[in-house]
């Protein structure tokens, strides 16, 4: 069911000032800032040949984002993504074997414009894990 590494998510104070690392000390190819309204931050991506680094600035006090950087003030890694073919199939198998999906249940629109789901980390080894359809 799982596929491939979709993006690795990064939770920071500022998306523009990251992204500046990531382009001016190591190279990278940089996204333009991106608000997500529905999930309450700012993006910016990051290309690396074989995946991404998804840059995640909160998006107003009520933001996700925000009370992760309060607990982490300088930042982290906040989730893995991996792409799978089928959201509603995967779901289907994630409820099977006991696994939470957080929010809703419900597959939402992602950054990328493709259904998504979030699992609860206490399902899998502390890790919050996005599901992305490709």
């Amino acid at each position: 069911m799982i596929g491939r590494l979709n993006h690795v998510a990064i939770a920071v104070q500022d998306v523009e000032a990251a992204a500046k690392i990531y382009q001016e000390t190591l190279g990278a190819t940089v996204s333009e800032k991106v608000a997500q309204p529905d999930h309450g931050v700012w993006t910016i991506f990051v290309e690396l040949p074989n995946t991404k680094i998804e840059l995640l600035e909160p998006l107003g006090d009520n933001s996700p984002i925000a009370g992760f950087l309060k607990n982490n003030p300088k930042g982290g890694m906040h989730h893995l993504c991996y792409e799978v073919e089928d959201i509603e199939a995967a779901c289907a198998q994630m409820r099977a074997q006991g696994a939470t999906i957080t929010g809703t249940g419900e597959p939402r629109i992602g950054a990328h414009g493709k259904p998504v789901v979030f699992l609860h980390p206490k399902d899998f080894c502390g890790t919050l894990i996005e599901l992305e359809q490709v």
